[in-house]
């Protein structure tokens, strides 16, 4: 294969080099194409567009593959701790049993979050929706550690404490709309039951954390610890790449996120789910309107992926920690019956297995988190706990690099020049 592409521009003729990945991945780089042709490319939504180099998360839509950092995803849920995930996908190699320790305490000395930023949270209204909160706190951060300005500033202390605090931030939300009082982060927990104990006990009776439930939110939060350069990580590294610090970087991504193309993906599996027991609970009736979408206008949500175009290799393993928790539970919830039905329909069904609409994530994330007990406007909240890990990793790989500061390119399509019209002539 020849180095370069070779562009017939206008008369003019322009190599392009060809740049390969580690896993094959093919690119033409472009970046000097407007300085030798005039032309900038056009491409919506960067679909076709490569915007950096990263050695963090490979993805292949087509064979259904998920690595990060060379770990199979497989490999990672089944054996691995979302802490050992996010020093992987921050550092680049799993820890050692040393730098394991010493990384989890670190994170369990910085759960406590500032009083100052509790009073702002008491001033938020009770039905402020918790992503407005979790993106509004995570910036008020950087008030409290001015430090994290300074481009030389100690990184990985600010690392450490958006990996502790996002937890106990992320419950007062659910605790306020409760009218409960927020619980204090219990250090002798690890990660994932610190959190579910923040979210569920209550300082009347002893609360035990399911083994079976934190092991399902531990699975969760893996398969959602990154994806590649999706919306919120393009957009932490587009504002980091302008130096501003990690938790306004941060706090834009969860903005990003919030979007219901994106983030809110399994909360629209569960408002769907509600519609349909609303509607009286036929699911057959809705797997043939999906079946017949142009004329009926419905379509099932959780089903199929935008990348991945035959499996999404997070929904197998996450199907089964829900089988799991929705069986240790014991859960009677005719909307989780319903998901049941388009499931079992979905995987055996002609129409969707030759059109590959197989459950994705997000569909199974909205049902374990239902059972849970974890309100739909907190899903997106959960989803952001498990992506800060590889936000944080993406934000650390763009400054190591040294990447210019990100400025797209458009195609302008407004008016041309025109003379100024005082006001009184208009």
């Amino acid at each position: 294969m020849s180095d370069f592409a070779e562009l017939s521009v206008e008369g003019k003729k322009v190599q392009l080099p060809i740049v390969v990945g580690t896993e094959a991945e093919k690119a033409v780089d472009i970046s000097k194409l407007r300085d030798e042709t005039g032309f900038v490319t056009l491409d919506s939504g960067y679909k076709n567009t490569g915007a950096t180099k990263s050695a963090i998360t490979f993805l292949d839509g087509e064979k259904g593959i998920l690595n990060y950092r060379g770990y199979s995803i497989e490999d990672l849920a089944a054996k691995a701790t979302f802490l050992e995930v996010a020093y992987l996908l921050i550092y680049g190699e799993l820890p050692t049993q040393e730098q394991y320790a010493e990384f989890e305490d670190s994170i369990r000395r910085h759960t406590i979050v500032n009083e100052g930023v509790r009073a702002i949270f008491d001033n938020f209204p009770v039905n402020a929706h918790p992503m407005a909160t979790l993106s509004s706190l995570v910036s008020a951060l950087s008030a409290f550690y001015p430090d994290s300005y300074d481009e030389k500033g100690k990184d990985d202390r600010h690392i450490i404490r958006l990996l502790a605090k996002l937890p106990t931030i992320a419950s007062w939300s659910y605790k306020k709309a409760q009218g409960h009082p927020v619980n204090y982060p219990k250090n002798d927990l690890d990660y994932c039951s610190n959190f579910l104990n923040m979210m569920f006990s209550l300082p009347v009776e002893k609360y035990e954390v399911d083994p079976v439930v934190a092991s399902a939110l531990n699975t969760l939060l893996i398969l959602h610890a990154d994806h590649e350069q999706n919306c919120s990580t393009s957009t932490v590294r587009l504002v980091g790449s302008s130096q501003a610090n990690l938790y306004s970087s941060i706090s834009a991504g969860i903005s990003a996120l919030w979007g219901p193309l994106h983030g809110g993906a399994n909360q629209e599996v569960i408002e769907m789910l509600e519609a349909i027991k609303a509607d009286g609970g036929d699911v057959s009736k809705y797997i043939d309107m999906a079946k017949n979408a142009k004329t009926t206008g419905f379509r099932l949500f959780g089903f199929g992926h935008r990348v991945y175009k035959n499996f999404d290799p997070r929904a197998k393993i996450i199907k089964k920690a829900a089988d799991d928790v929705l069986t240790k539970l014991g859960v009677n919830d005719p909307v989780l019956e319903i998901a049941k039905g388009l499931e079992e329909a979905a995987l055996n069904d002609e129409y969707f297995v030759a059109r590959k609409l197989y459950p994705n994530v997000d569909f199974y994330s909205g049902i374990i988190y239902r059972a849970l007990g974890i309100p739909t406007n907190m899903f997106t909240v959960m989803f952001a706990i498990g992506r800060l890990p590889g936000w944080i990793a993406q934000w650390k790989e763009m400054r190591a690099m040294k990447e210019p500061i990100g400025r797209p390119r458009q195609i302008y399509t407004g008016a041309t020049l025109r003379d100024f019209v005082p006001m009184e002539q208009r």
